[in-house]
């Protein structure tokens, strides 16, 4: 047989049969006079035993392991591998399906966000502000809350949507009020209004785990963008947050103390 009779019988194509002889899992034949290679049944039986293995899912290296044991002993151990593998291939696809059955749902109802696909928490978030078009701060709020929505865990995001309901609404209003800051001085009376106005809908735990200064990095990274102002006016705001909450703190007797929020203060708030 030449090579594409061998290939058409075992059901490959030549190239593959090259490719075997190179990866040295199917020795060359002998050649015939003319040079071509000259097949019989004994290579014909290893190439579809190749085969079969490779659509079984068995990488080359694997294929080469197995065809090198003679007892069969390789065959049933990477066998076994790749049926613990498959299982776990499984597993990671049914929880795929299930994350996305929702969100699917939504998209056909036309209700997936522009931000999406999101977690339901951030989508039901998001569709209680609704869209804004006409204010930058709304947009640049749905950049950074999907991105926290990918970033921060399970959890934590799930305990920070929650407590973000609580902001809903008044979101129009706080909006137009930092969107007001764009062209003013960090000194403005406007910032402080727009800082009071926003610390008085945070629940004390928003600020759980951030430095009372809020100067981190990861801070400055989300809000670069923002004008001066406006930025001012977000410090402020987190400023006040700490001060009602060490009023509260001395009042309770300490920070173990209870806040309004539902959650204690500490670690595990």
């Amino acid at each position: 047989m030449r090579i594409g009779e061998i290939a058409a019988l075992v059901g490959v194509t030549p190239r593959a049969v090259r490719h075997y002889h190179q990866s040295g899992l199917l020795p060359e034949p002998e050649r015939r006079a003319n040079g071509y290679r000259e097949y019989g049944v004994r290579d014909a039986v290893l190439l579809a035993r190749i085969r079969r293995l490779t659509e079984l899912g068995l990488g080359l290296d694997e294929v080469r392991d197995v065809l090198a044991d003679d007892e069969g002993r390789e065959l049933v151990e990477v066998l076994e591998e790749l049926a613990e593998d498959l299982a776990r291939q499984e597993a990671v696809i049914r929880e795929r399906r299930e994350r996305l059955a929702p969100l699917l749902a939504e998209a056909r109802a036309g209700r997936l966000p522009a931000e999406g696909p999101v977690s339901p928490e951030l989508a039901a978030l998001l569709a209680g502000v609704g869209e804004l078009p006409g204010s930058p701060m709304a947009a640049k709020d749905r950049e950074i809350l999907a991105l926290l929505d990918t970033v921060v865990p399970d959890a934590e995001r799930a305990r920070l949507m929650e407590l973000m309901h609580g902001v809903v609404g008044s979101a129009r209003e706080l909006y137009a009020l930092l969107d007001a800051l764009v062209d003013v001085a960090p000194d403005d009376p406007r910032v402080e209004e727009a800082a009071r106005a926003l610390a008085a809908v945070l629940p004390d735990g928003m600020v759980t785990g951030l430095p009372e200064e809020f100067s981190d990095g990861l801070a400055d990274v989300f809000f670069a963008d923002l004008a001066p102002a406006q930025w001012a006016a977000l410090r402020r705001a987190i400023g006040l947050v700490w001060e009602r909450r060490d009023e509260r703190d001395a009042v309770s007797g300490g920070r173990g103390g209870r806040v309004d929020d539902g959650h204690t203060d500490g670690a595990g708030a």
